[in-house]
């Protein structure tokens, strides 16, 4: 080890002040040291105040500024006696030390409220306060200024005054005894060494003569020389006298020196007696003169070794102390360090207990004081700055380093003391650039608190200078306490990092065990007392040769980290538990600052600990108990999970796997031999001190507050069982605190309904639950939760963003776990998830290089594949590696590092092709000529490696044949054999492998049978040999990971180091779903397994806080699962099996439905089900025989007495009742929750009671109770609680046992009554609804009695609450009307004179009430009974009386003298009425009330209808008149008729005489109803179009009616609409599919008339059966037609022959009527003659296609050939008839229409004439007959014409005339002719018309 030499400086500038925080001013509380415990004066043992109170007593010759050795002694581990006249020759007392032990129940130290350091153990609070009557000034020591100690007043013992009255005055005002000084140096000149030593004698005669003469105050070294060189002479007398001056002189800062001291290098040089001269010696006189300080130092240092007497050693440390304790002096650096490090061998190699003691308590004591010194850097103290070109102690680059060894600092060459000496360097150089892994700040990072001069490497003026000069800054004072402690606490971290032999592991008193516990100890010590050095982002440390910038935190970290992770692996119990308690301290102190090296630790030692079967159980729970310390801090927790399991760059999920690996702890099996007797009772959570420390000053453990006592973890597997136990429970104890100090549910931060329920339950629960302890932490804890959290929540705290990192993670681990079982599936899965960014090649290989988690082996069948793409991810992946400047062997084994080569030779080809390559390319300096002979060679070398290191081989290759393998392969020679046998010897020496397959192979060591074996193992540990192979594996490893780790901060890539604070609560909901089935695994485990009342307790603990939580935060599953489980734990299934616990679980699961009621949802049921069933044992074990049903045959276990007595015990007795008695508290949602869980239970112990006379009507009465308690809910509320209560007492009602269905009826009956008390606003319906029940029953329960009982229930609350009822008029008539379609008669009557009496007593109310509606409904329900005419007939009596008393109510507002009507008057009270007859006449069953209502409907609208507004006309149309019609229209209206016999007698019976009772009533409120024409003319077209021609005439009839009653008033337009409604009744019905082709192929030689008339039973029925209608042309894809569909085709068109014909002659007998015809506009007339013409001419049509009814008839069609003879005769004749009539028409309308007429009327003429003229007479008479009435018509016609029309037509008629003349004609043709021809002649002149 380099040693930079340090000095102090000369002195700082000119008028410097200090601030006295700088100078050590002590002003703390007084304490002392004992028994390695820290106490305040005022709580010391009296026996440790009295030794100390006796050490003080010996220095009182000392000013109050001295530090006394009661001080090393009070402040340390161990009494010391009164040593203090160490100084004498002799040591009366050494052997005489008492020590009084500390009581057992000691409680820890508090720590100081400003600084940790420890103070004097003298009673004053201020050691160090100023005497009066001397000047305080500023004193100028070892270049600081500091405050001079005051001059000692005549305080002394009068005793001693005589000798003290000389004193000699320092330069700096202070004042110090003359005896303290001549003493020493008379003693000095009297030795027989100052006679002998010449400079001694001289320097000692001088000093004495200076200080008899009052001088020498300002001279101090020559003071010191004589002392100095009496240290050298080794004489034991003289070193102790000596000494003890020098620690005195210290007390009174006589070592001062003044600013204009020269500055030498420290450590000096050291002078010694032989060979060497004085300081003054010209040999030295080119060497800068050394500190006064440091001379000090190492003249003190070296008076110690391992042959030193043990009084030396003493004084040593005293005057050690003193210096470093001098509040006046400070010591830096490597003088410091030899200081430290002197008193650390003094422990060490001091064979005196009490030496060990005080050098202990000393060391103590100076580590404290080193931290103590550098105060937080907040900046309220004040920095003093100290130009480094005048510090000596940092050097320059190009001065020398004095070696350590060769500066003579080597005490001994003991082995001892070689231990310490290497342990503990002088290297005080802090050369942070030459330290791997110790990252510097940026000179861009500045902290706003800390001025910038001290982070800023140099000045502008100090970077322009020549590179080989130091870069001078500006360091303050608190910059070199700073760096000492730094170098302090790296000495001791190299300590502890000193390895063990096995001797010294299993001698606690051996030095090294004694040296690595003492070091690790004094790092806890300053671990625990001054964390916040460490965290503190202004503790900065400025590199001595770079001057770059670290802080303090980053410069400990690998020294710390490395530390732990050599001593955290330790066997060796005291190690390891200080180990422990190291990282505990850094867990929870700088979790922030070291991110990744706490991850590291964690998952590669402690967890691995944890989880491993050859770790001690102690360990284990030193562990444990670690992790239960972490829970009581709820934000750690936190962090812990945030910054490791939501981070997808940590390796593990460390929270969720420590839940795990507790959790298998806490449910270790159990065993049978285990007993409750043996196992400790666990330790308590909270850290204890340790009561005893017998052995402190022997091993070097010191006592740190906040330890945990280990001495009772670990002694049995059932007390760590225990612990994991207790560690889950803190666990969630912790995650409760954390998560809902806000007091409210995300859900319920809007609201503030559950805090009444909460408050009161607390209150009540005070007095009568079980206390709950594991809350009370948490109530306390809540307020101070806001201390841990921030006002706000941190902003980059976003849930959000931690809950997608998580789920990133979980789709990694998912992705990683897909690859290790089939790599394409995961590589695509990771594609698809976006995890590889692409498919790229590189984009795959660099995943899978730089993931961890990956199996190599997937990784080397993945990248082995033949396929290209694959291929080209391994050449990808190959690249991404380096080899260059790496031998060949190395390169392989970097190579196979990456992946496991597969077994196929084609894939280990391809990797090896690549890897030479990869290797050639990158190595330009190599044997290879080509990558060939690479490739040959790396293939040779994977075979040599199988055939060393494969136990399958026998005759394995020599170095030989592996050279004569590789002969001639580089390009032709071979490679030189040295290279070759080199590579030889590596592999066999050094297999390759995987690095988890070397960690893999450690297992245990296996013994053999057999009794060589057993005798070989006798005394041997083997499972400490197994756990030591598989530590040191995990020491490394972590070790090395922490060397990687090192390496990449340097470089600066600390991406993933950023440290997340949590501060908001939701975190703790992904928390809990991560590790909700360890916490149930780890409660269950146990409570299942074990009757211990406490561990029950601990359990039942745990699953109210895991509830808390899945409540808080509305965790279905988890809280399902967590509730459902602690039910089972109740047995209230199995009362022959319970026990304590159980009952305790019932409790438990009380207190949970009290407090957590708001958020248990559906978890509700498995709590009312316990309730249930503890009511259930309730009255077995009280005697009482209750049914229950599926057990029949089974006797049920009885519960042992004491638990039947403590299940009736008050205790559960009120908590059960409190669930149902504090429901009123339940938020609107919670209600509901628990009424459906209520409910749900009450039906599972009613299913169960069966048909018993005695139900279990438990939760059916806590039903109607919870009913009662939240009837003043608020109605909104309400309402959602009834729709589950409501449909439950629907339930229940119903139940075929009638017992349940009274109980519940009567339960009813009494909330209705308590319900209707309260008033109902108007239009509400909750009455309504709460109603609903008893309308329900009456529907759906068919006991009689039940349904008589609701018709009472509903009498009696009539009678008692009918001034209340508003509402639930509507639901007493909705019963009333479910009672009329009851077949049982005394029920209907009951209802029907209920009904009638409210009719007649109360029908005011009930209008005015809304209920009118309802009551019409009701009477209608009783007109439509079937089976009892009588009451039917008095219903509709009824019905029809209702009018009248409606008219003249007030409240009906419709009596005449009240004006107009509205129409919402008109809905309210008409309609109701109306529809009533109408809802009879549809569904009446009694043909008699039928008619009665049909009668009563129209009769009621003729004789109000005037009244009625024109828009309730249409209502009235629309909803009623045209709906009785709507069976015409759709198929859907006939399901209501049960047959078609009862349809076919509606139709002909009510459905007719209603058509023609509409029509009736359109005639008779025509000018009203005329806007609804339209749909009386839609509704006669559906008549008309039925395949029944009975509807279809009545239909035609219908129309012509109304027509010929009301030709008059229709307008022009409605003759429009009525012409249009003619031409779609003929489009309709004519029968376009005649000439469909398809029809007249014929199949399989089959006919129609082969198949039965399927049909012809229903012939004499009418159904309604809506026509299709047709294209007017036929299809022309041809269509195979079965049989069956031709029947229907052929049958339709029928139908609508029959009809065209039926129209033809409706359209005759309207136009012939002389009515119809004079008002009809000829234009409509005209439209009405071309759907004639249409039908004339399709008949004629087809009448002359003989081809085609031939074809139809052979198909089947008709019997006869068919033709349509009438329809073309008729439809010809009435289109003569009319056209002529028009065409002679006067009116001018007609005359100018003539034309028109004339176009149609003499084609069709002629046409006819000639087709007649064709007719056979023998074979066509019925077509001449027919035709006949036509011609004559037609003749009649033309002879009517006027002489110029008849001249115009002569030439066509003439010749057709003629040709009748031919034919045998029947009389009233030749009449005609006679008259035509007589025509003709008078116009052609041939008769001469006589002059009349």
């Amino acid at each position: 080890m380099v040693d930079d030499t340090v000095t102090e400086p000369e002195g700082p500038p000119k008028n410097f002040m200090v601030h006295e925080e700088l100078v050590g001013v002590r002003k703390e509380k007084p304490i002392v040291v004992d028994a390695g415990t820290i106490h305040d004066v005022e709580d010391a043992p009296p026996s440790t105040l009295a030794a100390v109170r006796s050490i003080a007593d010996t220095d009182e010759a000392r000013p109050m500024s001295a530090l006394p050795l009661s001080e090393v002694v009070g402040e340390h581990v161990e009494i010391v006696p009164d040593v203090s006249h160490v100084s004498q020759p002799e040591v009366q007392d050494i052997d005489t030390v008492v020590e009084a032990p500390l009581p057992s129940k000691q409680a820890p130290p508090t720590p100081p409220t400003k600084s940790p350091r420890l103070q004097l153990a003298r009673g004053s609070t201020d050691a160090y306060q100023h005497r009066p009557g001397t000047p305080n000034t500023l004193a100028k020591a070892n270049g600081h200024d500091e405050p001079r100690p005051q001059t000692p007043s005549s305080a002394h013992s009068s005793s001693s005054a005589a000798s003290h009255k000389r004193s000699i005055t320092i330069s700096k005002g202070y004042t110090v005894s003359v005896v303290l000084i001549s003493s020493a140096l008379e003693t000095i000149l009297a030795s027989k060494e100052a006679k002998r030593s010449t400079p001694l004698r001289e320097s000692a005669h001088s000093a004495l003569e200076m200080i008899r003469a009052g001088q020498g105050g300002d001279r101090p070294r020559e003071i010191f020389e004589p002392l100095r060189l009496a240290c050298e002479t080794r004489s034991e007398k003289l070193m102790i006298a000596s000494l003890d001056c020098i620690s005195k002189l210290i007390s009174y800062s006589f070592f001062a020196e003044p600013s204009y001291a020269q500055a030498l290098p420290s450590p000096p040089p050291s002078p010694a007696l032989q060979g060497r001269r004085s300081i003054a010696s010209a040999s030295q006189s080119s060497l800068p003169q050394p500190s006064l300080v440091d001379l000090v130092v190492h003249t003190v240092t070296t008076c110690h070794n391992d042959t030193s007497p043990e009084t030396v050693s003493l004084q040593v440390v005293k005057a050690l102390l003193s210096l470093i304790l001098s509040p006046t002096i400070y010591v830096h650096h490597s003088s410091l360090l030899k200081a430290v490090r002197t008193v650390y061998n003094v422990f060490l190699l001091s064979t005196d207990v009490v030496n060990q003691m005080v050098a202990q308590g000393g060391l103590t004591q100076m580590v404290h004081h080193i931290f103590t010194r550098c105060k937080s850097l907040d900046g309220t103290a004040l920095r003093s700055r100290v130009s480094s070109d005048t510090l000596t102690s940092i050097p320059t680059p190009g001065s020398p380093k004095t070696d350590i060894q060769n500066a003579g600092f080597l005490l001994s060459e003991s082995p001892a003391e070689r231990l310490t000496a290497e342990a503990l360097p002088l290297d005080s150089t802090v050369d942070l650039s030459l330290h791997p892994g110790v990252p510097t700040l940026p000179s861009s990072v500045h902290d706003p608190d800390v001025p910038q001069a001290t982070i800023s490497p140099a000045p502008p003026a100090a970077q322009e200078v020549a590179e080989n000069e130091y870069i001078t800054r500006e360091l303050s004072t608190q910059d070199m306490f700073i760096k000492d402690a730094f170098l302090v606490f790296r000495a001791l971290c190299k300590l502890t990092m000193k390895p063990l032999n096995t001797e010294s592991e299993r001698d606690i008193k051996s030095h090294a065990m004694r040296s690595k516990l003492l070091s690790l100890h004094l790092v806890l010590t300053i671990l625990n007392s001054h964390m916040a050095i460490f965290v503190d982002p202004k503790a900065i440390i400025y590199s001595s040769s770079t001057n770059e910038a670290t802080t303090f935190v980053q410069a400990i970290n690998q020294y710390l980290c490395l530390s732990l992770s050599r001593n955290a692996v330790s066997p060796v119990p005291q190690v390891f538990e200080v180990s422990v308690e190291i990282f505990w301290r850094v867990l929870s102190g700088m979790r922030t600052k070291l991110k990744k090296e706490i991850e590291v630790l964690l998952h590669e030692i402690f967890v691995p600990i944890l989880e491993m079967k050859t770790s001690t159980l102690k360990q284990k729970a030193v562990i444990i108990g670690m992790l239960s310390r972490l829970c009581q801090d709820p934000q750690a927790l936190v962090e812990i999970y945030l910054n490791y399991d939501c981070d997808s760059e940590a390796t593990d999920n460390i929270y969720e796997h420590l839940m795990n690996v507790i959790s298998k702890i806490a449910t270790l099996p159990y065993t049978s031999s285990q007993q409750k007797a043996n196992d400790p009772a666990s330790p308590a959570l909270p850290p204890q001190t340790k009561s005893s420390a017998s052995m402190a000053h022997v091993s070097g453990a010191l006592a740190v507050s906040g330890t945990m006592d280990t001495s009772t973890m670990g002694l049995s597997e059932g007390q760590l069982r225990r612990q994991g136990l207790e560690c889950l429970v803190a666990v969630l104890r912790s995650l409760v605190t954390w998560g809902t100090a806000a007091g409210k549910t995300p859900a319920e931060s809007a609201t503030a309904d559950a805090a009444p329920r909460s408050q009161i339950g607390e209150e009540i629960a005070t007095d009568t639950m079980t206390p709950d302890p594991s809350l009370d932490g948490l109530i306390a804890s809540a307020g101070s939760m806001e201390a841990f959290r921030q006002s706000t929540p941190d902003i980059a705290d976003d849930p959000s963003r931690f809950e997608s990192a998580k789920q990133k993670k979980t789709t990694l681990l998912e992705g990683i776990k897909k690859f290790n079982f089939k790599p394409k599936r995961g590589v695509q899965f990771l594609i698809e998830t976006e995890l590889i960014p692409s498919s790229s090649p590189r984009d795959i290989a660099g995943f899978l290089l730089t993931t961890d988690g990956l199996s190599k082996s997937m990784i080397g069948e993945y990248l082995g594949e033949a396929d290209d793409h694959n291929v080209a991810i391994m050449h990808a992946f190959v690249d991404f590696l380096d080899f260059r400047n790496l031998g060949f062997v190395d390169a392989v084994r970097v190579f196979l590092q990456a992946f496991r080569l597969p077994g196929e030779a084609q894939k280990i080809d391809r990797f090896m092709l690549k890897f030479a390559e990869r290797y050639i390319a990158g190595n330009a300096q190599t044997p290879f000529k080509n990558a060939d002979a690479a490739y040959i060679l790396a293939y040779s070398i994977i075979l040599l490696n199988t055939d060393a290191h494969s136990p399958q081989v026998k005759n394995r290759m020599t170095k030989a044949d592996f050279i004569k393998n590789n002969r001639g392969i580089n390009d032709g020679e071979s490679l030189p054999e040295e290279f070759l046998y080199a590579i030889f010897q590596d592999i066999q020496g050094n297999e390759i492998r995987m690095k988890d397959e070397v960690d893999a192979t450690i297992n245990l060591p296996s013994t053999g049978p057999g009794l060589a074996n057993v005798l070989a193992n006798v005394g041997r540990d083997l499972q400490k040999e197994a756990y030591v192979m598989q530590s040191n594996g995990m020491a490394n490893k972590t070790e090395a990971l922490f060397r990687t780790l090192m390496r990449s901060q340097r470089r600066g890539s600390r991406t993933g180091d950023q440290y997340f604070s949590a501060s908001h609560f939701i975190h703790v909901r992904p928390m809990f779903e991560v590790a909700w089935i360890p916490f149930l695994a780890g409660l269950s485990g146990p409570l299942q397994n074990t009757d211990d009342l406490e561990i029950v307790d601990l359990c039942l603990d745990g699953f109210k806080n895991a509830i808390r939580i899945v409540c808080f935060f509305d965790l279905d599953l988890e809280r399902n699962a967590f509730v459902s489980t602690l039910a089972k734990f109740t047995f209230l299934n199995n009362f022959g099996e319970m026990k304590t616990k159980n009952m305790d679980a019932i409790k438990t699961l009380l207190d949970i439905a009290v407090n957590e009621g708001n958020n248990l949802k559906g978890s509700w049921r498995d709590v009312l089900s316990c309730v249930s069933q503890l009511e259930h044992m309730q009255l077995i074990s009280g005697g009482v025989e209750v049914p229950d049903g599926g057990k029949k045959g089974r006797s049920k276990k009885l519960p042992a007495e004491e638990l039947a007595n403590e299940s009736r015990s008050t205790h559960i007795t009120v908590a059960a009742d409190m669930v149902f008695s504090l429901s009123h508290y339940l938020s609107g949602t919670a209600i509901v929750d628990f009424a459906r869980a209520l409910c749900d239970v009450s039906w599972e112990e009613i299913q169960s009671s069966g048909m018993s006379q005695h139900p279990r009507l438990f939760s059916l009465q806590k039903l109607v109770e919870i009913s009662y308690y939240n009837m003043n809910r608020i109605r909104l509320e309400w309402s959602n609680l009834w729709d589950i209560l409501g449909e439950h007492f629907n339930q229940v009602c119903c139940h075929s046992n009638p017992h349940v269905g009274f109980f519940a009826l009567d339960s009813l009956r009494q909330l209705s009554m308590r319900f209707l008390e309260k008033e109902e606003l108007p239009h509400f319906k909750f009455q309504k609804d709460f109603l609903k029940p008893f309308e329900y029953t009456m529907v759906h329960n068919a006991n009689p009695d039940i349904r008589d009982m609701v018709l009472q229930c509903l009498q009696q609350m009539i009678q008692a609450r009918v001034q209340n009822m508003r509402s639930g008029w509507r639901t007493l008539f909705g019963v009333f009307s479910a009672a009329a379609k009851v077949l049982t008669e005394r029920i209907a009557n009951s209802a029907f004179e209920i009904v009638t009496r409210l009719n007649k007593e109360h029908f005011a109310a009930i209008v005015r009430h809304g209920a009118f509606a309802d009551l019409t409904v009701c009477i209608t329900e009783f007109c439509k009974v079937s089976k009892y005419q009588k009451i039917s007939l008095l219903a509709i009596g009824m019905l029809r009386g209702v009018i009248p008393v409606m008219l003249t109510c007030p409240e009906c507002a419709l009596s005449p003298g009240v004006g107009r009507k509205g129409d919402d008057i008109m809905i309210r009270f008409w309609f109701p009425v109306l529809f009533g007859f109408y809802d009879i006449i549809m569904n009446g069953e009694d043909l008699e009330v039928r008619r009665l209502a049909l009668d009563s409907l129209f009769s009621t609208l003729k004789t109000y209808g005037s009244s009625f507004t024109v828009e309730f006309w249409d209502t009235v149309c629309k909803e009623i008149l045209f709906p009785i019609f709507a069976v015409l229209k759709s198929s859907q209206d006939m399901s209501r008729f049960n047959t078609q016999e009862d349809m076919s007698v509606w139709l002909s019976t009510t459905m007719i005489q209603a058509l023609r009772d509409l029509i009736d009533l359109y005639t008779f409120f025509y000018d009203t109803l005329e806007r609804f024409l339209d749909g009386l003319l839609e509704l006669l077209c559906v008549c008309i179009c039925q395949e029944n021609d009975t509807l279809a005439r009545i239909g035609t009839s219908c129309l012509q009616q109304f027509l010929e009653n009301n030709v008059q008033k229709l307008s022009a337009t409605w003759w429009e609409r009525v012409a249009a409604t003619f031409v779609k009744l003929f489009r309709t019905t004519t029968p376009h599919q005649l000439f469909d082709e398809s029809l007249r192929v014929e199949i399989d030689g089959s006919t129609l008339l082969d198949l039965p008339d399927t049909n012809d039973s229903n012939d004499q029925a009418i159904i309604p059966a809506p026509l299709s209608p047709t294209s007017d042309r036929p299809q022309e894809v041809k269509h195979t037609h079965t049989l069956g569909d031709r029947r229907r085709i052929f049958k339709q068109i029928i139908v609508k022959c029959v009809l065209q014909l039926l129209l033809i002659e409706t359209t005759n007998d309207l136009l012939r009527n002389d009515a119809v015809y004079t008002t009809i506009p000829p234009e409509q007339l005209l439209r009405l003659m071309g759907v004639l013409d249409h039908s004339y001419q399709f008949a004629r049509m087809f009448n002359d296609d003989k081809e085609l009814r031939t074809g139809l008839w052979k198909v089947g069609f008709m019997k006869h050939l068919p033709n349509l003879l009438k329809q073309e005769s008729s439809s010809a004749a009435t289109l003569v008839h009319i056209l002529l009539r028009m065409y002679f028409d006067e009116r001018p309308d007609h005359q100018n229409a003539r034309p028109q007429i004339a176009e149609r009327l003499l084609p069709l003429g002629l046409s006819v004439l000639q087709d007649y003229i064709k007719l056979r007479a023998d074979t066509q008479a019925k077509n001449i007959t027919a035709w006949t009435p036509v011609v004559a018509e037609i003749l009649d016609g033309f002879c009517r014409f006027d002489n110029k029309a008849f001249v115009r037509y002569l030439p066509a008629i003439y010749p057709l005339a003629t040709g009748l003349l031919a034919r045998d004609v029947a009389p009233e043709i030749r009449l005609e002719l006679k008259m035509y021809f007589e025509r003709v002649g008078r116009t052609q002149g041939i008769v001469v018309v006589e002059a009349s």
